[in-house]
């Protein structure tokens, strides 16, 4: 079906009014973290812009160490999801065994059931065996949350994958696991980095349970460092802005690497579900 220049003009003008709907609080934060101080002090500029302020958030903040913490758990919880997911998505998507649908749905509850529901009695739980402060009540409650996602994920993707393929390495005498980590994980590429981008910045954004879980400020994720870097460091928004976009910027970075198969990954599963 041949589009008209007309329609095409207004799908171009409603695409781009979206683009700048999306855009303006990013570009907004950004040049606020590029301006001049409002807290008066004086930083280092070039050509009007005050790259200064990142350098003067990142040692008031001690955003080294949150970024750090931050980046050992998503790196965990990434590692940790892609292989029990694979391995999950495997097991639901082309094997059968007894319970199957009962423990698929049983799955399926990690992803409805929402963190606020249930991190109060999960501190408790892990409070008595005593992770509570420690790296483990941080990461492991993610990596609960994310392989549920995960398994749904996968299994999608195993369940459309093809069955000449599989088949074919059987009869030439693979196992199991060699059909699923030299047959089936290849040909998957797409959607593993598509799950890894979507575990990373879900893992990076969490404030909630890294808020409850721990005290130590050594602990403390970037998103959580950011709020209380804005509750006891500093009162103006050009700091609070240059912080907020040393937060963001992995994540960013992560996607403009791999968004080519992110994309790809997204649109399969789309055109498979």
């Amino acid at each position: 079906m041949r589009v008209g220049r007309g329609e095409r003009t207004a799908n171009y003008v409603i695409l781009i009014a979206f683009a700048l709907f999306a855009l303006w609080p990013i570009v907004t934060v950004l040049v606020s973290a590029l301006g001049a101080d409002d807290t008066g002090a004086q930083g280092s500029s070039f050509a009007g812009l005050h790259l200064g302020n990142f350098a003067q958030a990142w040692d008031i903040g001690r955003f080294g160490t949150y970024l750090r913490m931050s980046a050992l758990v998503s790196t965990f919880v990434v590692a940790c999801t892609v292989v029990l997911s694979v391995l999950a998505g495997y097991a639901f998507g082309c094997m059968r065994f007894r319970g199957q649908t009962v423990l698929f749905y049983l799955f399926l509850l990690g992803i409805m059931m929402p963190s606020e529901a249930v991190v109060v009695p999960l501190f408790f739980d892990l409070r008595a065996i005593g992770l509570t402060d420690t790296f483990w009540a941080v990461a492991m409650p993610q990596v609960a949350q994310s392989v549920a996602f995960g398994t749904f994920w996968m299994r999608a993707y195993f369940r459309s994958s093809s069955r000449v393929l599989v088949e074919a390495a059987r009869i030439d005498g693979a196992s199991t696991r060699r059909i699923l980590w030299q047959v089936l994980v290849p040909l998957a590429r797409p959607a593993i980095v598509t799950l890894v981008v979507l575990v990373f910045m879900w893992t990076w954004n969490e404030f909630l349970i890294p808020l409850v879980m721990v005290t130590d400020e050594s602990l403390r994720t970037a998103p959580l460092g950011l709020a209380f870097f804005q509750g006891q460091y500093t009162s103006g928004f050009t700091l609070l802005a240059a912080g907020a976009v040393i937060v963001a910027t992995p994540v960013v970075v992560l996607y403009l690497f791999l968004q080519r198969h992110f994309i790809a990954g997204m649109l399969e599963g789309a055109i498979r579900e």
